[in-house]
């Protein structure tokens, strides 16, 4: 009977055995498991650090360029700026000029009107000249005639 009953002791430790071995197997198998999830965590924290160094790097140029842009910015508003003063300051020369320009057109329409009453005035007064020339000219052939009409007188008469 003690055999018996060693045998069923025997038969349960070696049950209790197999029972351990499966937990250890499955022990082992999860820490397995664990062990590959924490390397795989780890390079995905690798990863996302590297990500995160190469993001940095790409603000720090992206940072550089805008700081750039916005001096380019900066000059060509300046330049802009100095175009429209120069712009502002042709246009005022411009007007100055087209302001003197049509003073003066108006002093040579004026000078012109002038002249022509001059010239009017001329023209009219070279007729009368004329007509005082004509009615001289007149008196001249009419004094030659009367001239012809007297009696020849030689210097000894």
């Amino acid at each position: 009977m003690a055999l018996k009953g060693g045998k069923k002791q025997l038969q349960k430790l070696e049950a209790r055995v197999r029972e351990l071995e499966a937990e250890v197997e499955n022990e082992q198998r999860r820490a397995t498991d664990t062990v590959k999830g924490i390397r795989k965590y780890e390079r995905r924290v690798k990863e996302l650090t590297y990500q995160t160094e190469e993001d940095k790097k790409t603000v720090l140029r992206l940072q550089d360029l805008v700081d750039k842009l916005q001096l380019k910015v900066k000059a060509y508003k300046r330049q802009n700026e100095e175009a429209e003063e120069q712009a502002n300051a042709h246009l005022a020369k411009l007007r100055k000029v087209q302001h003197e320009l049509e003073e003066a057109q108006e002093r040579a329409d004026i000078a012109e009107s002038q002249v022509n009453k001059l010239r009017t005035k001329r023209s009219y007064g070279k007729q009368e000249q004329l007509g005082l020339r004509v009615d001289v000219a007149v008196s001249d052939d009419l004094m030659k005639m009367h001239h012809l009409n007297k009696p020849f007188r030689t210097p000894t008469q």
